[in-house]
């Protein structure tokens, strides 16, 4: 049977209750697997794979042996969520964006929030991402974050918090669209008895988003990549294909009298709305990085003027870093006068000398990270760390206090993975917990829009916690039950 390996661990299942029980969301599913044989597993997971590869939807990996394109590794038994936990996930991950659009208004502005002491100057100033060019710079329709990726994780009572924020050029999307087609084809009986939520209305949600930054009523959008070599390279053509828009490289764009124009082979077209793939500090040699190759000269200074708009909007990078993470529930507070609905994962700010005391003599126990890190790396999980790699991040937060934060080691919950199936007829294939978390994406444009999915993130190792795909990460498909 494939479920005689699934037991309970101390984390909180996604599937299965405390008691051994199915939660009924997954009741569905469950039967299924009970009944499933082997081989048909294997079969279908066989499937869904080459399904993958040929779609063309790869992930590009550099490493010493230089860089390697492949399939990210896709677990078949999807995530499933309640509608009622997703509406409350929902108010919550809209909250948290308005207040971040509002903070972002306001740093670039008249910093109300700093004089009101609710966040102080150096914290803000000491950022990588904030960008002081972009002091008095106003987004089209106001809005810095049109396209938002939050990571959510579950801890052992089952409460979701948020674990952090992603502004500037979010990823993913693209596997949460084509692992939902995959599963269409590989689970068509599970589509049928199961009320599950579509996703397919992102492209046409981010083009309207997008739209609506233009005062023209047909507006030329484009998506600006930093070419073929990027690792999201796949999602930037995959997304401009679905929206029916422009795929453009800098060298694919000029700017003339401070307004932006797209090189065609009928001349220059003025671009409207430019959907940027690209970090901020890449975006103009003249504005930011003087080395940069990626970028576009006066492309900033024509997006000052209002002549072009950029989503996300320069700038936006400060709320990605984790030690301004950590006072997102004082801005939903402090713009929107609520309570948070999802709350952050506890977090230690080692710049204060009380909380920096208590980690260093914690180590053994925290999961401390460096506040603009991203993919898994530069991070030390105390409990699985050797003395001397302890030693050595001790070293680091003493060197560079604001450079570190630190938080408990979450138990994240599990979810039924496949595990050991490499080929049909391999007799130890199973189904197991492994860790997850949840990457659900917002869409702001004249309303806010959450996709009903996400991209659920598994680490396929037993008894890790990294689910980043270049830490030996995975995805699987998320539905969203209809109650």
């Amino acid at each position: 049977m494939l479920m005689e390996r699934y037991s309970a661990v101390k984390a909180f299942d996604e599937m299965v209750t405390r008691e051994g029980g199915v939660r009924p969301q997954y009741a569905s599913l469950g039967s299924r697997l009970q009944t499933m044989g082997v081989t048909e597993l294997v079969r279908r997971k066989v499937r869904a794979e080459k399904a993958l590869f040929s779609s063309g939807i790869t992930l590009t990996l550099y490493g010493e042996g230089g860089a390697q394109d492949r399939i990210l590794p896709f677990d078949i038994i999807p995530r499933i969520i309640r509608g009622a936990e997703w509406q409350s996930l929902e108010g919550g991950l809209i909250q948290r964006t308005l207040a971040l659009n509002a903070f972002l208004a306001d740093i670039y502005g008249k910093q109300q929030i700093i004089k009101d002491k609710i966040i102080a100057r150096e914290v803000i100033e000491s950022s990588p991402g904030y960008l002081p060019q972009c002091d008095g710079a106003k987004p089209a329709r106001g809005i810095y974050t049109n396209i938002s990726g939050t990571d959510l994780v579950r801890g052992e009572d089952g409460a979701y918090m948020v674990l952090e924020d992603n502004l500037r050029c979010p990823s993913g999307v693209s596997y949460v669209l084509e692992n939902r087609e995959v599963m269409k084809q590989i689970f068509p009986e599970l589509f049928a008895n199961l009320r599950i939520r579509p996703v397919s209305q992102y492209p046409f949600r981010l083009r309207q988003a997008l739209a609506y930054l233009s005062e023209r009523s047909n507006p030329t959008i484009a998506l600006l990549t930093p070419g073929i070599h990027n690792s999201a390279y796949f999602e930037h053509s995959y997304l401009a294909q679905q929206m029916g828009i422009a795929l453009v490289e800098n060298s694919d764009l000029v700017v003339e009298n401070d307004k932006v124009y797209m090189k065609t082979i009928r001349g220059l077209k003025q671009v409207d709305v430019i959907y940027r793939r690209t970090d901020d500090t890449f975006l103009d040699p003249l504005a930011f990085r003087k080395d940069s190759l990626l970028g576009v000269p006066n492309i900033f200074k024509a997006y000052r003027k209002g002549n072009v708009a950029i989503a996300n909007a320069p700038g936006t990078g400060v709320a990605d870093d984790k030690v301004v993470y950590a006072f997102v529930p004082d801005m939903i507070r402090y713009y929107l006068s609520e309570e948070p609905i999802i709350n952050n994962v506890p977090t230690y700010l080692c710049f204060r000398d009380s909380d920096r005391k208590y980690v260093l003599e914690n180590l053994d126990k925290m999961v401390v990270k460096a506040a603009n890190g991203a993919g898994g790396y530069g991070m030390l999980i105390g409990p699985h760390a050797t003395q001397n790699e302890r030693d050595e991040f001790q070293e680091k937060i003493l060197t560079d206090p604001r450079g570190y934060i630190a938080q408990p080691m979450i138990a994240l919950s599990t979810a039924p993975t496949i595990v050991d199936a490499p080929v049909v007829g391999e007799s130890n294939l199973g189904v197991e917990p492994r860790h997850i978390d949840l990457r659900p994406y917002i869409v702001f444009g004249k309303d806010c829009y959450v996709v009903p999915s996400g991209l659920t993130r598994v680490a396929l190792k037993k008894g890790s916690l990294v689910v980043n795909s270049s830490q030996g990460g995975g995805t699987k498909d998320t539905w969203v039950l209809e109650d």
